[in-house]
């Protein structure tokens, strides 16, 4: 059993909360492809979060704002995604959470979104940081490629003096010379020790960005043991982009967890949870 950091408790819904057992899935198509494909996506990824006994976020772009080529789908756009955001949510039954790139972008987000997400190469983005905090939607942040655990301190300081307690933090890996990342496992408890709740982003931490002719490459082949690794340092919640055919993925499938996979690496997951916590 890991002694953790003790970290201030972050509702979401009355049935998702992080910082507390058991582990929070985040999950769902890195960008809405379509309104009927991201709904087939949610149901299905929910039920297999229900199965493991796990609560759920549905996640979703509705613009990917920082492809790589020009020509790449970026989405439907915002009207439009909020739009289908909205019905999602209501549809599934379950928060959602989806990011922004612009601080106007924000209010309108938080009529859907119950998680406002701030990208990792936004994350020391002032006016962005403090937009979202006044939402009083949580508040998810994504920690820089280029950034040490402890800098992460510096934007929960922007958020709080914004009004907004409700902050969970995100792992995604770290620059490691040209197009790789590498994933520090000290980065988790150290950033509880900031006193907030540890999202790991095993999605793209497997990113080989720019490293694919014009479209980020990856590995999903190691999703289930970076995963494992991950839960095993303690971390709350687990964010994965899941496609049932990541071949034809509009963003992402390089990197993405094949529908298919989904089911047995949350039961393990909550059995390595389970070890970790002492539950």
């Amino acid at each position: 059993m890991l002694t953790l950091a003790p970290v201030r408790e972050v509702a979401v819904g009355d049935a998702v909360v992080f910082g507390r057992s058991p582990l929070v899935l985040v999950a769902g198509p890195c960008v809405i492809e379509s309104e009927a494909h991201a709904l087939e996506l949610g149901r299905t990824i929910a039920a297999a979060a229900s199965a493991a006994g796990l609560p759920y976020i549905f996640k979703a772009s509705f613009d990917k704002a920082n492809r790589t080529s020009l020509t790449s789908y970026r989405g439907p756009g915002l009207d439009e995604g909020v739009a289908i955001l909205g019905r999602l949510r209501r549809a599934l039954g379950v928060p959602v959470l989806t990011d922004i790139h612009e601080p106007a972008q924000a209010a309108r987000v938080a009529d859907v979104a119950d998680v406002i997400q701030i990208p990792a190469f936004l994350s020391r983005q002032t006016d962005l940081l403090v937009e979202a905090a006044r939402t009083g939607r949580v508040v998810n942040i994504k920690k820089g490629q280029f950034l040490a655990p402890n800098d992460m301190r510096h934007a929960i300081q922007k958020v709080r003096a914004s009004g907004n307690d409700r902050i969970t933090l995100t792992e995604r890996g770290f620059s490691f010379g040209y197009n790789n990342l590498v994933v520090d496992m000290r980065a988790f408890p150290m950033m509880r020790e900031l006193g907030v709740p540890v999202i790991f982003d095993v999605t793209h931490s497997l990113q080989l960005p720019g490293a694919g002719n014009g479209v980020t490459a990856g590995l999903s082949q190691y999703i289930e043991p970076l995963a494992s690794a991950g839960v095993g340092a303690g971390v709350d919640g687990v964010f994965l982009e899941v496609h049932d055919n990541p071949a034809q993925a509009k963003s992402d499938g390089p990197n993405a967890l094949p529908l298919d996979r989904l089911p047995a690496l949350l039961d393990h997951l909550v059995r390595v949870n389970a070890v970790v916590k002492g539950r």
